[in-house]
């Protein structure tokens, strides 16, 4: 594989060196493990917020993607909402946010997602479809989590990315803060080109893409932030695409099938509800497993794909605010 132009870690690091020059200003905490890591703490112990939400969505985005708040109505709620805006779709979301890597050890778990991934391969499938590997000698990791890493899984993590630990460089957040349920939202592009390329779209077409999902207010408990997070992009969220393919009529038929609403799993679970079914019931259904669930359930309400060769532009899906509004207590 030829070495890539664009490298997610080298992107990402000025953004993480930011957060540790500026930690005040984003509420962070910085540390040095006893391996020469460096740790940013942006909502564990740490305060974090909207700004430091931001900023972590854009280090996900290996620094290829852009990500602002702003507010937005959702029925007769107005929720602050994350845009973002990527002009490398394939490379900036499954490439480096996706939050494809899971990690742990003992007494310890998080999910992984960052540039750090595209070194690691995590998992290695994505990484054959976009065609891309990172290549730098520095690794930005970003893990949700609900306790520090401990030393081991350090090491661990320096030796899968084939960095040395001082070369390591982890943002850690909680799922209960702003920080956490900012940067959830901020996976809207991302999740909406994953369920995409699930369903026959080659990533590799997507040019240009944007979108925005609600920032959902917080809670204490890990798992009824989850569900919170997770509603927000499922019956919130908004993603765009312009793609560059030559069947508008299979496109559509892509599209028809890329919002969450088109899940299996989904549809079972409205079926035996009566209703449409929190991220939490679903949750709970998959014995608290993150990734026990069907993958395909993780899906913006709503798809719009622009194929920029043709000017044809396909919609699928509905925002649900009652299912919002009462994930939130709203309602």
């Amino acid at each position: 594989m030829a070495k890539p132009k664009i490298s997610v870690n080298n992107s990402a690091l000025p953004l993480f060196k930011k957060l540790c020059d500026e930690a005040e200003y984003y509420g962070a905490i910085v540390e040095e493990t006893s391996s020469g890591a460096t740790l940013v703490d942006v909502g564990l112990n740490a305060t974090g917020g909207f700004i430091a939400g931001e900023m972590v969505t854009e280090i996900c985005l290996g620094g290829y993607g852009r990500a602002n708040i702003i507010p937005v109505q959702y029925g007769d709620v107005v929720l602050p909402s994350v845009f973002v805006q990527t002009d490398h779709p394939a490379i900036a979301t499954l490439g480096s946010q996706f939050a494809g890597w899971r990690i742990k050890g003992e007494g310890f778990s998080a999910i992984g997602s960052g540039p750090a991934r595209a070194l690691a391969l995590k998992p290695k499938r994505i990484y054959e479809e976009i065609e891309y590997k990172d290549e730098a000698d520095v690794a930005v990791l970003v893990l949700e989590t609900e306790q520090k890493p401990p030393e081991e899984v350090i090491q661990r993590i320096a030796e899968k990315c084939k960095v040395t630990p001082k070369n390591l460089f982890v943002v850690i957040f909680s799922t209960t803060s702003l920080t956490g349920s900012t940067q959830v939202s901020g996976r809207i592009v991302e999740t909406g080109l994953h369920k995409l390329s699930k369903v026959g779209l080659d990533p590799l077409v997507v040019k240009h893409a944007w979108g925005y999902a609600p920032i959902v207010p917080l809670h204490p408990s890990s798992d009824e932030a989850m569900g919170r997070t997770n509603d927000a992009i499922l019956y919130g969220g908004i993603s765009y695409y312009t793609v560059d393919v030559e069947d508008d009529e299979k496109l559509e038929e892509i599209v028809r099938s890329a919002p969450s609403s088109s899940s299996k799993m989904l549809e079972e679970a409205q079926r035996l509800a009566k209703k449409m079914p929190r991220f939490l019931d679903i949750f709970k259904e998959a014995g608290l497993d993150f990734y026990k669930i069907d993958p395909n359930i993780f899906a913006p309400a709503v798809v719009v794909v622009n194929n920029m060769r043709t000017g044809k532009i396909f919609r699928a899906g509905n925002l649900n605010v009652e299912v919002l509004k009462g994930s939130v207590g709203l309602s």
